[in-house]
């Protein structure tokens, strides 16, 4: 009958821990309306509610070899590769976590030798000396009752750091989308601007020829030809600052490919096709398509479920322990039923005083808990921003590079108009060194804001959370 009212105890004690669980009710996480504001500028576009953030990047880079560099760079990026190892570690951590419900069970034999000293009270009592062998074979069990939900919340905040790290990776992989695509554009640009200076190059060179002829006419000066061989260096200087700017652009290329510095395959000439339509959506669509903002989402529900579980630690911790098994001096005994021994205990413990470490932990998981809201919030701003610069940027392009165009033709004339000027002896060869500059000046920056407007195109299409799909 005692064992009987024992098992009746410890069911009524399991029952009363159940009970209180279910009377528990947790604060649930539910997000903030301020993340919900328009946090765009779009005077200059109307609102729609797709986004390009949600074509694919092989619809949005149509360019084959751009294509091949993306698809090698997602394979083979180190940050990438590193990032795939946080989630499996996070996935590792989150499989602990729901295994934290489940009792510990330990088994294993042991053995004891004991002998007393003759010198002790026992000993002398005794008189002679024992030698005692002790051979044991146990299994230990110790289970904490989730009374309060700590367990879960810490579970539920494991389940937010494994989403986050998810998230990361898909903010790398865009990051990394990004990147390369404006590498490309701008190693293509620079190749343009090389051809453009090769062909000042050969311009200059074919005036300077003029000015030593018109020299030897006496119509110019010594000045005047050696401004005009100064040209032609200042553009191969040019030319030199170029090379290095590409190898150098290639080299980080490289590094984003996972690959030793080389050279970088692309086409012959820029022909960009990217979507004509640009629809921005709603900046509450952030929170579904750019990873980074989702990934700070999800640290500040990790840092509120830490809280939670912080909270419940000044309850009482319930907990069951158990051992048993065979336990004997008699090897050849060992086996026997009355070698067999067990014990269950059953535990509340409430805590009182423990140097303020609960206190401690509670405060420090509600300035967490508030770091991680702030991160949350700069992260959703900072995005917003991302997306109203590239797209400012975007939509004045056309009107400067408008601008340049007239700019460009208008000193083209002014070259032309000056230079038979200077062959008929009617002006100073300082007016047309002074429109030579100004040309190619102009086309170079031609060719910066068409760059300016695809890297534009492209920082749009990130900032909105493009480029992992």
């Amino acid at each position: 009958m005692k064992f009987s009212f024992n098992i009746k105890s410890l069911f009524v004690f399991a029952l009363v821990a159940l009970s209180l669980t279910s009377c528990i009710s947790r604060e649930k996480y539910v997000r903030s309306p301020e993340f919900k504001d328009n946090i765009f500028r779009t005077d200059l576009l109307p609102k729609d509610s797709s986004t390009i953030a949600q074509i694919s990047w092989k619809d949005f880079f149509t360019d084959p070899i751009l294509q091949k560099h993306i698809e090698n760079a997602l394979a083979n990026n180190l940050d990438v590769r590193t990032a795939v190892q946080n989630i499996l570690i996070s996935q590792a951590y989150l499989k602990q976590s729901k295994a934290a419900y489940l009792p510990t069970l330990t088994v294993g034999p042991s053995y004891t030798f004991q002998t007393q000293s003759e010198n002790s009270n026992f000993g002398q009592i005794i008189g002679n000396r024992q030698y005692n062998h002790i051979s044991d074979l146990s299994t230990n069990m110790n289970w904490d009752i989730d009374v309060w939900g700590k367990l879960s919340a810490q579970k539920r905040a494991q389940l937010a750091t494994y989403l986050g790290t998810v998230e990361a990776h898909k903010s790398i992989k865009s990051d990394l989308v990004a990147n390369i695509a404006a590498n490309y554009y701008q190693l293509l640009t620079l190749d343009e601007q090389k051809r453009i200076i090769n062909q000042t190059i050969d311009l200059r060179i074919k005036n300077l020829e003029t000015t030593k002829a018109l020299k030897n006419a006496g119509t110019l000066t010594e000045v005047a030809v050696q401004q005009s061989e100064a040209l032609v260096y200042n553009a191969k200087a040019m030319l030199v600052d170029l090379d290095t700017q590409i190898e150098i652009l290639e080299n980080a290329t490289s590094l984003l490919l996972g690959v030793p510095s080389q050279k970088i395959e692309r086409a012959n000439s820029i022909m960009t096709k990217f979507p004509k339509d640009i629809s921005i959506g709603y900046s509450s669509e952030l929170l579904a398509n750019r990873p980074d903002v989702a990934q700070a989402e999800f640290q500040f529900v990790s840092a509120f479920e830490l809280k939670n579980a912080a909270k419940k630690s000044f309850y009482p911790n319930f907990s069951l322990s158990a051992n048993g098994g065979f336990q004997s001096v008699d090897f050849d005994k060992f086996f026997s039923a009355n070698s067999l021994f067990a014990t269950i205990v059953g535990n509340l413990v409430q805590p009182i005083l423990n140097k303020r470490q609960i206190r401690t932990q509670y405060e420090v998981s509600l300035a967490n808990k508030q770091i991680a809201y702030l991160n949350f919030r700069k992260t959703f701003l900072n995005a917003g921003q991302e997306v109203s610069n590239a797209l400012k940027r975007y939509k004045s392009q056309d009107d400067y590079i408008a601008l340049k165009l007239k700019e460009e033709e208008a000193y083209r004339k002014s070259v032309d108009y000056s230079q038979q000027l200077v062959n008929y002896g009617l002006a100073n060869y300082l007016e047309v060194i002074n429109a030579s500059v100004n040309l190619l000046n102009t086309k170079l920056s031609i060719s910066n804001a068409q760059y300016t407007k695809m890297k534009a195109n492209i920082d749009l299409y990130r900032a909105l959370g493009g480029g992992w799909k």
